[in-house]
């Protein structure tokens, strides 16, 4: 049974339509990977999902039950988390606060404190720093440790890489790989092509607002993403060496 149902969704930034009817579904314990150039939608659906952005039109359910109407807190509690793009941590908070914070709405399940320090290493001597002293790499960690305190079914992780060293994103993804293996389901955000047909089990690709791929990603080739990312026909696709550094700016 579907986790995540979203059904024609259409969301706007005032009269702009920034997803246009959008409709897919993630299993339990599915990684779905997002991608999609700048301006794509790719954010915007991430927020009307965890419930920051209401969207105009369409339906949004989880296990079942339409939360399409739901506040954001009410979505956390009943299992959808949102680690967003800017990470968006209290900078004069430790970061053991910035993650305490979060187990105030902590649905029963394994994640706690010790929990996260262990699968993000680290943290370990960091918790009594400020968070805004952090480096980036060392602030989304943080953000994703907060989204975990709350045991979320639904983890939705909004532009893992963007803007960190690439020894960074490597350590972050160790830790990933740890939560991934774990059972969780998530939707991801992700600026990398290669990181995200890694880890997902599936890919969507948004251009304009709409999804115009969604493939299992071990049956899809780099060359229908990028031809998909970019809306071109085969024979314009870009060659390897430009399709392997495609980079964006967020949606």
């Amino acid at each position: 049974m579907s986790l995540l149902t979203v059904e024609n969704l259409e969301v706007r930034h005032g009269l702009l339509r920034a997803v246009r009817d959008v409709s897919f579904a993630v299993d339990e314990g599915e990684v779905v990977a997002v991608v999609g150039a700048n301006g794509a939608g790719k954010s915007t659906l991430m927020r009307a999902v965890a419930g920051a952005h209401q969207p105009a039109e369409g339906r949004i359910g989880l296990d079942g039950v339409d939360v399409t109407a739901q506040r954001a807190h009410d979505r956390v509690a009943a299992g959808i988390a949102l680690v967003p793009e800017g990470r968006r941590l209290f900078a004069d908070l430790t970061v053991e606060e910035n993650l305490l914070v979060a187990s105030r709405v902590r649905r029963p399940g394994p994640w706690d404190l010790a929990a996260v320090v262990a699968a993000f290493p680290l943290l370990d001597g960091l918790l009594k720093r400020r968070a805004g002293n952090l480096s980036g790499g060392e602030q989304q960690a943080v953000a994703i440790g907060r989204a975990l305190m709350t045991n979320p079914r639904l983890l939705l992780l909004d532009e893992v890489s963007l803007g960190l060293a690439p020894v960074m994103v490597d350590t972050l993804y160790d830790s990933l790989g740890t939560i991934l293996s774990g059972g969780t389901t998530v939707l991801l955000v992700e600026q990398d092509l290669g990181r995200a047909l890694g880890v997902a089990r599936r890919v969507l690709c948004m251009l304009e607002g709409r999804v115009v791929l969604d493939e299992p990603a071990g049956e899809v080739t780099r060359e229908q993403v990028v031809e998909a990312y970019f809306g071109l026909s085969r024979a314009a696709v870009p060659d390897r060496a430009t399709a392997a550094t495609v980079q964006e700016e967020p949606a």
